[in-house]
C-alpha cells in the first residue's frame, strides 16, 4: 500500500518538556520529525544506529563528538553509530529537525503504528 501523511496532522508524542515528535516509515527506514522548543535541557546520547539530521526550520547547534555544527534550514548532517551527540536550539522559534534512521528502529515502531497494515504480508487466496 502507498500512503501519504502530513506531519502536521499526525498525533505527536511528547518526548519530554520542549520536544515532540511524529514518525513515518518505509520498508527499512524511519523518519522522525521533531519539534524542538528554545531553551530545552540538552541530553547527550549515543545509539547503535546511523542517523541523518536535517534542519527544516529554526536554527540549532548539533553537537557530534567534539564538533559543533551550526544548522539552519536545508543543512544536513550524518551522525555515525556509537558517537555521542545532541541538539542545542539557538533561536527563539521552535525548530523542526527531521531525523532519518536506517535500519528501522524497533524502539520507534510505536511512532508508526498507524502504518502497520501497509507492511503486513498480503493474504493469499
Amino acid at each position: 500500500m502507498i500512503r501519504m501523511a502530513n506531519w502536521n496532522e499526525l498525533e505527536r508524542e511528547v518526548v519530554r518538556k520542549g520536544i515532540e515528535r511524529v514518525g513515518f516509515r518505509g520498508e527499512e527506514v524511519i523518519m522522525v520529525m521533531n519539534w524542538i522548543e528554545p531553551n530545552i535541557q540538552v541530553r547527550p546520547h549515543s545509539h547503535t544506529f546511523e542517523q541523518v539530521v536535517i534542519c527544516i526550520q529554526g536554527r540549532f547547534n548539533y553537537h557530534v563528538g567534539d564538533e559543533v555544527f551550526d544548522m539552519t534550514p536545508g543543512c544536513m548532517l550524518r551522525v555515525p553509530p556509537h558517537v555521542m551527540h545532541y541538539v542545542e536550539p539557538t533561536s527563539d522559534e521552535v525548530s523542526l529537525n527531521l531525523d532519518v534512521f536506517a535500519p528501522l528502529r524497533d524502539d520507534y515502531r510505536h511512532l508508526v503504528e498507524y502504518q502497520a497494515a501497509d507492511f503486513e504480508p498480503e493474504a493469499k487466496p
